[in-house]
């Protein structure tokens, strides 16, 4: 069976590739393009186009070694049923959330099924055979089939990429380890909600704790390698 070698840390590793797949979240306009709903909080997108190429440039290093990708996709179904009102923390602590109260013209925009600012963004267009997991809380797997997905393709090592590295992607992540997969981050193919060091921080905390950190080009080194193998 093809292994993939990745250098990683705090060790290289040895996954099987067909045990592993890329995990690519929250790569909408909402989070990443001007107008959306971070440009209308208030974080700095400038580095937007980098990010986009380099989750793109992990997807097509995925897709070229034949891994699954599975795009998560986070937000409100049209009528923020799933929000739950008041009684439920997303309800307070959501920025979209808040945010749409603060200013009604927002109302039902912000990363809400059927909007622009919910799609992925066209440079990452799921293929037709890839699935698309769609969220309401940070976790990727809170509430949805993603632990169903994999199972049944006995997936079990996780390759995370995208944003908000501190928030969904972190978060995700931390979940998919005590569901019992391993886990990597591409540390140059995330960014995070905030200052800089927020990054630091999770890719500290995902080495240290939960599994290991990889630059794009080390994945995508492994990648190759297996592609042609």
């Amino acid at each position: 069976m093809t292994t993939l070698h990745i250098d990683a840390r705090p060790t290289a590793i040895d996954w099987r590739a067909a045990e592993t797949a890329l995990v690519v979240v929250d790569m909408q306009n909402g989070f990443l393009k001007p107008g959306g709903y971070f440009d209308q909080v208030g974080y700095d997108l400038a580095h937007a186009p980098g990010t986009i190429a380099r989750v793109g440039a992990a997807v097509a290093a995925a897709r070229g070694a034949g891994l699954p990708v599975v795009f998560i996709q986070s937000g409100f179904d049209a009528r923020h049923l799933c929000v739950g009102g008041d009684t439920a923390p997303v309800w307070h602590k959501s920025e979209a959330q808040v945010l749409m109260r603060e200013r009604p013209e927002l109302a039902f925009r912000l990363i809400t099924d059927g909007t622009w600012d919910y799609q992925i963004v066209d440079e990452l267009a799921p293929r037709p055979d890839e699935p698309v997991i769609r969220k309401s809380r940070y976790s990727a797997f809170a509430g949805t089939s993603l632990d169903q997905w994999l199972r049944a393709r006995r997936l079990r090592n996780l390759v995370f990429c995208g944003v908000a590295a501190n928030v969904c992607v972190e978060t995700s992540l931390r979940d998919a380890y005590g569901h019992e997969y391993f886990v990597l981050l591409l540390s140059d193919a995330t960014r995070q909600a905030g200052p800089q060091y927020l990054l630091d921080a999770t890719l500290w905390n995902v080495e240290r704790f939960f599994g290991w950190v990889t630059p794009l080009a080390a994945f995508e080194q492994a990648c190759a390698a297996k592609a042609v193998a």
